[in-house]
């Protein structure tokens, strides 16, 4: 039996309990975890790579799974951070409005406008670009012809201009 037969075996064997092991550290996503562990795999067996003898190769295999695990965990913990800051309220999806709210809103879309008009044709095609294109700042920098700081400045510029255009008697209202 060749050697990566013998870690194919052994990962066969303990698979079912490396994901549960898995499943433990990913705070319960039983399908992350299956992919954790066959990512895990994939590292424990590496394709037309000869390998030197294991002494653990149990533990080896369960040290991976462990890190590719907290490696999951770690990031998933940064996206739920950065979703709980949110996006400012006037970035949010509308949600039905009573008429005095249409108004409100109206307003402060009229104000935007305002800000939106005053600025300079580049930095206002920076900041559509950005908020409604979808555009990275890599993108808005090389179609504007300025490096990517120059690109993050007149988007950022112009979203504080707005923030301040809308003012914090608004905020809250969409």
């Amino acid at each position: 039996m060749t050697q990566d037969h013998g870690k194919l075996a052994l990962f066969m064997a303990h698979r079912a309990d490396l994901i549960d092991y898995a499943t433990s550290i990913t705070g319960g996503d039983r399908a992350r975890a299956e992919d954790v562990v066959q990512d895990a795999f994939l590292r424990f067996v590496p394709a037309g790579q000869a390998d030197a003898a294991l002494d653990q190769p149990l533990g080896y295999l369960y040290r991976i799974v462990r890190n590719l695990a907290l490696d999951w965990s770690r990031r998933r913990a940064v996206e739920v951070r950065s979703q709980d800051e949110g996006a400012p309220w006037w970035m949010l999806p509308a949600v039905p409005r009573t008429p005095e709210e249409e108004v409100t809103h109206r307003r402060t879309l009229a104000r935007i406008v305002t800000v939106l008009n005053r600025l300079e044709p580049d930095i206002r095609m920076a900041v559509e670009m950005h908020r409604f294109g979808g555009h990275t700042l890599g993108e808005i920098a090389a179609r504007l012809g300025v490096s990517v700081p120059t690109a993050h400045r007149m988007v950022r510029g112009a979203l504080m201009q707005i923030a301040a255009a809308i003012g914090p008697d608004d905020a809250g209202h969409g």
